[in-house]
């Protein structure tokens, strides 16, 4: 079985095959957050620390920090991010751009190994980026598209996918430290893309034995209720094997779903985390002033 660590400073996280299920923070995000976007272009991080700080206390395992704003500085945004989030939690950080500057910015200020999010079958950016991955010993995110766009054959994504792997591993990057986005298409648009995803995801973990992970609130892209189909939409990928996704855990419902996921698949131990997040206090309450009471009784 694949296992990906990554880490902070003293965390570390892994994301496994017969691990609970990864939920990494999408919240520090400035693209649809206007006012997020002004604050960091000002230089105004608070909003960013706050961000951080709510998903962790929600669940998060892990928390990307995405830095895109146009006409910014997106790499000295991106670190001073990476710096800040890094000293009000301890979780792993998704060092997250589409500049190949940024990304290497976020890993000279990132402490511990980080997820680095993304590569894509590009030549180009395979050339970019691997190097990076193989400098800084992180793990990467690889999405499965290439100079020809993305196909909606799972074929033709599940072949980008094995020469990403393979190219990684002529860099001497391991399986491991692959970990592929096998691309989740809005359902509005394409009504198999539910299904093409979760068939991908058992191949990809089957055939390249590698985790996966996704953007999973692009399937509801378009539709009302987005958070009722997401929320429907994680568990059953997590039954199909996918091992993480990028989505938002200040969604209780999405949460509950997660956690209630890991139960099913057996990556719950003794359902210690069901119990714990869903007991009734009062229940909880009664039961240790019986406790109390008891022992005074027998004294």
């Amino acid at each position: 079985m694949t296992d990906t660590m990554i880490s902070s400073r003293s965390t570390e996280v892994v994301i496994g095959f017969e691990q609970p299920f990864a939920v990494i923070g999408e919240r520090i995000n400035p693209t649809g957050r206007k006012l997020l976007a002004e604050e960091m272009k000002n230089g105004d991080y608070s909003r960013v620390e706050a961000d951080a700080v709510a998903q962790v206390a929600a669940g998060a395992s892990i928390l990307d920090v995405n830095a895109g704003i146009p006409l910014a500085d997106e790499p000295a945004i991106l670190a001073e991010s990476i710096r800040l989030v890094q000293g009000v939690t301890d979780v792993p950080l998704c060092i997250d751009s589409s500049i190949v500057a940024a990304l290497e910015a976020g890993l000279a200020a990132y402490e511990g190994k980080a997820l680095l999010n993304s590569v894509t079958g590009e030549e180009e950016r395979l050339e970019a980026v691997l190097p990076l991955v193989k400098k800084y010993g992180c793990a990467v995110i690889a999405i499965s598209n290439d100079d020809s766009g993305i196909s909606e054959d799972i074929n033709v994504r599940f072949d980008v996918a094995r020469k990403i792997v393979e190219r990684a591993q002529d860099f001497g990057i391991p399986v491991s430290d692959v970990v592929v986005d096998p691309l989740v298409m809005p359902i509005g648009a394409i009504n198999t893309a539910g299904r093409q995803v979760m068939e991908l995801v058992q191949r990809l973990r089957s055939e390249l034995k590698v985790n996966t992970t996704c953007g999973a609130s692009n399937l509801s892209f378009g539709l009302p209720n987005r958070d009722g189909l997401n929320t429907a939409f994680i568990a059953m990928a997590i039954a199909s094997g996918m091992t993480s996704a990028i989505t938002n855990p200040l969604h209780a419902a999405i949460m509950q779903s997660v956690q209630g996921a890991n139960v099913v698949m057996g990556h719950d131990a003794e359902c210690a985390n069901w119990i714990a997040a869903n007991r009734d206090p009062n229940v909880a309450g009664r039961e240790r002033k019986g406790r109390r009471g008891g022992r005074r009784g027998r004294g």
